[in-house]
């Protein structure tokens, strides 16, 4: 035994493939969020683009939730286009108009999204925040403005646990029945001092941990800790050593599903990867028999699903393919 393998904990309520979800947070979310959609999940990752912090994160969540939007003391226009201090620079534009329709076309579909929505998923990246210095707002981008015009700080855990608890009575009223995933992102923040980042991930570690045993709909799993520990080895990362490569996110999602995944879910996940490793199989030859006998039953295989998830589009790319249509 040369390694120390990580089994999470196996939870009570199970995610099935027709569960709504939404996952909100640091670079994790999207690597998460992009497996629910390859998965045909009903997910929605990432409305508002990557955010780091915890505060910043309940409080896109809010905006969520009552379906309000930013006040105008929250946009700024820097290199030639107007931003948000609460949104990711994706949420950009030279006409101030059009970004503030963005974000407000944003929040509505979140709106939506969470309101049916049976899983809540949050990433958090860091203990870091910047507050504005003008009105000592928390920020979640500062859109490259000077440094000079904000304070970098380090959130307490008292601090996040306040903000959470307001934000999750607002989130009881609305949705009384979703529960809560948290995690801890495995990316490290160098920038900060590779101390200041253990400091910083302690912090959100312990939250979660605090979160945990005081919520009955708040659950915690362990990425951090298995691309820490159970991945430790730099093969594991991507060439700029901090974050993880294609493999370690396939190794935490399979162990996310096998914690989570109802039993017929985890069957369909098995069988929809066979099905896309055969949907995007590159043949030596695409008019041979063999091949296009090979198209026609994996069609049928993926027609057995029709119901259960939407097939439109992989069955037009499979029948595309065929000479004999």
């Amino acid at each position: 035994m040369f390694r120390t393998e990580i089994t999470p904990q196996a939870s009570q309520e199970k995610i099935n493939i027709s569960s709504p979800i939404l996952s909100i947070g640091s670079c994790f979310s999207d690597c998460m969020g992009q497996r629910f959609t390859t998965y045909k999940f009903d997910s929605l990752a990432n409305p508002y683009g990557t955010v780091y912090n915890p505060v910043s994160i309940f409080k896109l969540l809010e905006y969520t939730l009552s379906k309000s939007y930013p006040e105008p003391a929250t946009y700024v226009e820097t290199h030639g286009l107007h931003a948000n201090y609460d949104f990711h620079s994706s949420f950009s534009h030279e006409e101030p108009m059009e970004i503030e329709k963005a974000i407000q076309n944003a929040i509505d579909h979140a709106h939506k999204h969470l309101k049916k929505s049976n899983w809540l998923i949050l990433t958090f990246g860091t203990s870091f925040i910047y507050r504005r210095k003008s009105n000592k707002e928390i920020v979640a981008n500062c859109h490259k403005i000077p440094a000079s015009r904000f304070n970098k700080e380090l959130l307490t855990q008292k601090q996040i646990i306040e903000k959470f608890e307001a934000f999750h009575h607002q989130l009881m009223s609305v949705c009384p029945d979703i529960r809560i995933i948290l995690t801890v992102s495995p990316v490290r923040h160098i920038k900060d001092t590779m101390e200041q980042n253990s400091v910083s991930k302690s912090i959100l570690r312990i939250t979660c941990d605090t979160l945990e045993r005081e919520y009955d709909n708040v659950q915690y799993f362990p990425s951090y800790e298995i691309m820490m520990d159970d991945l430790r080895d730099y093969r594991f990362y991507k060439t700029d050593m901090i974050h993880p490569t294609r493999d370690a996110e396939e190794y935490i999602w399979k162990k996310f599903t096998e914690a989570y995944l109802d039993t017929d879910t985890a069957s369909f996940v098995e069988e929809w990867d066979k099905i896309l490793k055969a949907i995007h199989h590159h043949p030596f030859n695409p008019a041979s028999e063999a091949h296009q006998k090979f198209l026609r039953e994996t069609i049928a295989r993926v027609r057995r699903l029709e119901g259960k998830i939407d097939i439109s589009q992989e069955i037009a790319l499979l029948e595309q393919q065929l000479t004999d249509k």
